[in-house]
């Protein structure tokens, strides 16, 4: 396992940083789309596709990149960092994973494809909770509640349950028998819907055996886990800035031993869910399932601690922090639904305490 990017992957991170600096920043155009419920398909998620970013999963004979997670997690963490609210973990990381590994890729080439030059959006759940149910035809009964990115998808990827086992059904969103509902949450950077299936015609693509989608599952954490250390980074960034230029007493606040504590606990949480991500993107290709799972679990167990780097530099910035003109509360934000993502950390503490025993 490399800790270093290579050069590569640090021409990908240069690159995507600057394109993101100068077309999406947070004042011109991650704030103006906090009360849109559709960021999807627009001028910077084709710049990011014509970058080859939406594609950076898709295998090369499917007109993708074909590269690995580590190149992902890059990207997730420089998406993360600038709060980017499209649908690029929904669409080139989950949906894609979730087409190579059941094996759907040869079914749904076509999909792969408009993945890859974003033309397609898309979303892939229940990755936790309830399943619809598939039926004769197939048709699809029951609901998704919280499903990332589902206004924007195109097509939406439904792990189903059949009376044998698991089954991936692909479904166009412009069907009739689909109803879609948003979903009041803490990260306005994120649009979340609850999505209802009543007998909506399917295709399907794919079996599901649980060690597949317990593999899926875990990759989505993973990229979840870089976002949000490109947030947290992010967020500690502003805040050891402005106390190196606040002054209280005529002295700049970051003299004082208690503002130097307080960035020092950010840096330490900051660092700590570097080596963990680092290590889980790794483990998402190249180790074996129980090492890959609990490199999932570490990183979503850490979750609380990560979050935390979003309430201590509010802290160091004081009340300026707490209000809507601010960047910090959304970096906050971003960090507490990455918290909430998929269960809170007492549950993969758990599953990783009872591995000890």
């Amino acid at each position: 396992m490399n800790l270093e990017l290579t050069d590569e992957q640090t021409a990908l991170r240069d690159t995507l940083r600057r394109y993101l600096a100068e077309k999406a920043s947070l004042a011109t155009y991650v704030r103006p789309l906090l009360d849109d419920e559709n960021a999807g398909a627009d001028s910077v998620w084709r710049g990011l596709a014509a970058m080859g970013v939406t594609g950076l999963l898709v295998p090369e004979e499917r007109d993708g990149a074909g590269m690995t997670m580590v190149e992902a997690g890059v990207v997730a963490e420089e998406l993360g960092a600038a709060l980017y609210p499209g649908p690029w973990l929904s669409t080139a990381v989950a949906a894609t994973r979730a087409l190579v590994r059941t094996g759907a890729d040869g079914n749904a080439a076509v999909l792969l494809a408009g993945i890859a030059n974003g033309s397609t959006v898309t979303t892939v759940g229940p990755l936790f909770g309830p399943r619809p149910t598939a039926m004769d035809g197939p048709r699809l009964h029951g609901s998704v509640t919280g499903l990332p990115d589902a206004n924007d998808a195109d097509i939406i990827l439904v792990f189903a349950d059949e009376p044998d086992g698991i089954g991936l059904y692909s479904v166009d969103t412009s069907s009739e028998s689909i109803t879609m509902a948003s979903c009041a949450h803490i990260d306005p950077t994120r649009v979340l819907a609850d999505v209802t299936f009543d007998s909506t015609s399917a295709r399907r693509l794919a079996s599901v055996p649980a060690d597949v989608l317990r593999a899926i599952v875990d990759d989505v954490v993973i990229a979840y886990a870089a976002d949000a250390l490109g947030a947290a980074t992010a967020v500690m960034n502003l805040a050891i800035e402005y106390a190196k230029v606040r002054k209280q007493f005529d002295q700049p606040i970051g003299s004082f031993q208690a503002v130097q504590h307080l960035c020092v606990d950010m840096y330490e949480a900051v660092e700590l869910a570097r080596s963990g991500v680092i290590h889980a993107l790794w483990a998402a290709d190249a180790a074996d399932p129980a090492e890959h799972h609990l490199a999932a679990l570490r990183a979503k167990a850490f979750a609380g601690r990560l979050t935390a780097v979003g309430d201590i530099a509010i802290q160091v910035f004081g009340g300026i922090g707490f209000t809507w003109e601010h960047d910090a509360h959304l970096y906050l934000k971003r960090l507490l639904g990455w918290s909430g993502f998929l269960g809170a950390p007492d549950r993969y503490l758990e599953e990783i305490g009872k591995g000890l025993q």
